[in-house]
């Protein structure tokens, strides 16, 4: 798990923490770490990363280095492995698994199968999920392998390279068949876990809609998210819905949980 960067002549005025950070772009946190422990090597030797860099030398970085993941309970779980090469892990996981240990989900969730996954290849690294996706939400999760690359899908997440398209069903049909929700997202009145749409205290929450098939009384929807509020997607669906009856948000809150209604594609650039 290593990066390798041979010195060119633009190179020539700068040193080597300059070259790092304009070429991998490399947090100034995690640089420090790696440098302290001696992962930074110029011609396979220790170096001192504040000096010039010299024509052809060659600058090496080694994330393999062992991690302390013992936070985290190993348990046998199947997972369904999209895609794995040496920096990252996409799963698929299904509705009714969280991705991370709870009290009611200590050591049944992605992460403890990720980490007795981890143990099987001899991988030691703690365990790194890069997007979130709700208990009932089935769809791809990423694990990164090093600190490097979550800081690196992390900062795509922030400038919006990294895109995550949701397929969602929706009860009842939508008069608009394509939109821009902007309404901000709170905590309800007298729960920790439900969100509302909250126009004092509220987040700033924005989801794009498209509905893509309607049927006798309900949508298939692709909704992209430019915010990535907690229950953002059936919020805002909620909202600009509520001109049907109690009834039928009321049967579409509890189908919602009864059958995992939300599962997510991942596009990457």
């Amino acid at each position: 798990m290593k990066l390798k960067y041979q010195i060119k002549q633009n190179d020539l005025n700068k040193t080597i923490n300059q070259i790092l950070k304009e070429q991998y772009h490399i947090s100034t946190k995690l640089l420090t770490k790696l440098i302290r422990n001696g992962h930074v090597l110029l011609n396979k030797k220790s170096c001192d990363t504040r000096n010039r860099a010299t024509l052809g030398n060659i600058i090496e970085i080694d994330f393999g280095y062992p991690e302390d993941n013992s936070n985290i309970i190993p348990s046998h779980i199947k997972l369904n492995i999209v895609y794995e090469d040496k920096w990252m892990l996409i799963l698929n996981k299904p509705a009714g698994i969280s991705i991370h240990p709870s009290i009611l989900h200590y050591n049944n969730s992605l992460s403890n199968g990720v980490r007795f996954y981890f143990d099987s290849i001899g991988l030691l690294k703690k365990i790194r999920p890069v997007n979130r996706l709700d208990l009932n939400t089935s769809g791809l999760v990423i694990f990164a392998k090093c600190e490097y690359i979550q800081e690196c899908l992390i900062h795509q997440m922030l400038n919006q390279t990294f895109q995550k398209y949701y397929l969602c069903l929706v009860d009842g049909i939508f008069k608009d068949t394509t939109g821009k929700i902007c309404m901000p997202i709170g905590r309800k009145k007298g729960s920790i876990i439900e969100r509302c749409i909250d126009e004092s205290n509220g987040q700033v929450a924005i989801t794009n809609y498209k509905v893509l098939k309607q049927f006798e009384n309900f949508s298939l929807v692709k909704c992209k998210l430019e915010t990535g509020r907690t229950h953002q997607i059936r919020v805002h669906m909620s909202a600009i819905r509520s001109s049907y009856s109690s009834v039928i948000l009321y049967m579409a809150i509890h189908l919602t949980l009864l059958i995992g209604k939300l599962f997510i594609a991942i596009k990457f650039n």
